[in-house]
């Protein structure tokens, strides 16, 4: 005959129901569901700090990063035209009041300066100075800083960013590093040329400022 009903003796709960034995108890409720990413999660890819993705980041070769120096070079050079011209026509107004010798009497006579043109010259060696500021502000700071690349850079596809989390520096900082990389033609440009065998590929002013170029194209 089957006893439907606790044994004599048994735990009772304050319900009056009998304790389970032992060995019995309710089943484990399930695990609740993994929390939703939080807002602002770093999606996958680069971009979120280099150890996030457990491998090395993309850095960029060190005759890429020359080749993107010389294009912004070429570039910085073509602006400064004005300036050129301006200071040949501002020497050559001067010249002309410069003194000669008069080989019949024996003295020098002493023209005048062309004062027009000292003051064409010396207005376009003016504007042609701020025309070279502006490009420098604008494609050292504001393209680089908001984008990562210089023209030349972008040319080439390479990037600056930030070492500790992988973004674009900032039109200031990236005018502080255009300065800072001054440091690397002390003791005849050693820092240009410390990418060639230093792990990260940085240069001075990239280790001083914690920054990394990478190898990553211009997307169009």
């Amino acid at each position: 005959m089957s006893n439907y009903g606790p044994p004599p003796g048994a735990p009772q709960d304050p319900s009056g129901q009998a304790a389970p034995a032992y060995g019995q108890g309710p089943s484990s409720p399930p695990p609740p569901p993994p929390p939703a990413p939080g807002y602002g999660a770093a999606p996958a890819g680069y971009g979120a700090a280099p150890s996030a993705y457990g491998a090395t980041p993309p850095y960029a070769s060190w005759g890429a990063r020359v080749g993107a120096a010389i294009i912004d070079g070429l570039l910085g050079a073509v602006s400064m035209i004005p300036f050129y011209v301006g200071y040949g026509l501002f020497i050559g107004g001067a010249a002309a009041g410069s003194s000669e010798y008069d080989a019949e009497t024996g003295m020098y006579t002493t023209g005048e300066p062309n004062g027009a043109l000292m003051a064409i010259g010396g207005i376009l060696a003016f504007v042609g100075f701020f025309v070279l500021l502006a490009f420098l502000f604008w494609n050292y700071g504001l393209k680089q800083g908001k984008t990562g690349y210089t023209i030349g850079k972008g040319v080439l596809g390479i990037k600056v960013v930030k070492e500790a989390d992988g973004q674009v520096l900032g039109t200031w900082f990236s005018i502080g590093r255009f300065f800072v990389h001054y440091l690397d033609q002390l003791a005849c440009y050693i820092g240009y040329l410390w990418p060639l065998w230093d792990e990260k590929r940085q240069t001075f002013a990239d280790k001083i400022l914690s920054t990394i170029v990478i190898a990553e194209p211009k997307q169009k």
